[in-house]
């Protein structure tokens, strides 16, 4: 096997310190590194346990928002609990044949679906 794992997803934003606070105080996530980089700072974030990493990144401009990202949780109502209490739209959760689903974006427009099974 030549590629053993993802290391990180970039995920454009356009401040970093907003989507930091989004992301770990809403979404619960860690912060993996916040180094000094060429281009703002090199910020990951992850939920604990998760190897593979979120790169905050500021320095893509046009970069077009990511979609269609796929989350796990074992929570999903209280995904939401919390999505509504931070002001977050979302839709659902959604009963599907594979389980529940919930689906929200970023304050950067990054869509993200959520699954529990």
């Amino acid at each position: 096997m030549y590629i053993s794992s993802i290391a990180a997803l970039t995920v454009p934003v356009a401040d970093q310190d907003q989507a930091l606070a989004f992301y770990t105080d809403v979404l619960g996530f860690e912060v993996r590194t916040d180094n000094p980089f060429p281009h703002g700072r090199w910020l990951t974030v992850a939920p604990k346990g998760c190897e593979t990493t979120l790169l905050l990144a500021s320095w893509f401009p046009d970069k077009q928002p990511l979609g269609g990202t796929v989350l796990f949780s074992s929570d999903i109502d209280g995904l939401a609990a919390r999505l509504r209490d931070n002001g977050v739209d979302f839709e659902g959760p959604t009963d599907e044949a594979w389980g529940r689903q919930l689906l929200f974006h970023d304050p950067f427009g990054n869509g993200y679906a959520v699954s529990q099974t």
